[in-house]
């Protein structure tokens, strides 16, 4: 082990030495400790997504699996839906604006009632993904059934039924053809 010079670093270096030579109950023991200690203090810990507060009130739709609650972007929750921007084509050959005709459809679902998600975690842009329900409907499941989104398989299977039946009967993006909104997502 390389000597340092710097005495803060041979503080700090002393310091996780001394913890590492403790064992994992004395650790446990510690830790239990800072955080007793911390919230009499009255500081606040931070909670994990999943422990978060439901969020419910008016939403806007930003696409078709993404809303907007009181300035909080929301992505909901194991679906993917066609970008905004994205084009579809009929078994006819005629293209369509798939992507805006599914966060309408989803808009004209949700209207003017309170909507309320749960969530679960945070995407990579840092969005909240939430469970989210609109008059007691969930609105991913809802999506997927009316062919208006893909379900994410990667992150739950539940949907994928109601995304079958959605192809079978040719509803939203399953009425011809579309390019996966992932693959679109890189292009752009």
């Amino acid at each position: 082990m390389k000597q340092s010079t710097d005495s803060g670093d041979k503080i700090r270096l002393l310091r996780l030495n001394s913890l590492h030579r403790l064992t994992n109950p004395r650790r446990r023991f510690f830790g239990q400790a800072l955080a007793v200690m911390l919230l009499a203090m009255g500081t606040t810990l931070v909670a994990g997504p999943s422990d978060a507060e439901e969020i419910v009130g008016r939403a806007s739709v930003i696409d078709g699996d993404t809303i907007e609650i009181h300035g909080t972007r929301i992505r909901l929750f194991a679906i993917d839906a066609v970008e905004s921007h994205q084009s579809c084509t009929t078994f006819t050959g005629q293209r369509w604006p798939c992507g805006r005709k599914s966060a309408l459809a989803l808009a004209d679902l949700i209207g003017t009632r309170p909507v309320s998600c749960k969530p679960l975690d945070r995407d990579r842009y840092g969005r909240i993904v939430a469970r989210c329900f609109n008059a007691g409907q969930d609105i991913a499941a809802w999506s997927v059934a009316n062919g208006w989104a893909l379900a994410r398989a990667r992150y739950s299977t539940e949907y994928l039924p109601l995304q079958d039946r959605a192809e079978s009967l040719g509803l939203g993006i399953w009425s011809g053809t579309f390019e996966n909104p992932q693959s679109a997502r890189k292009k752009n």
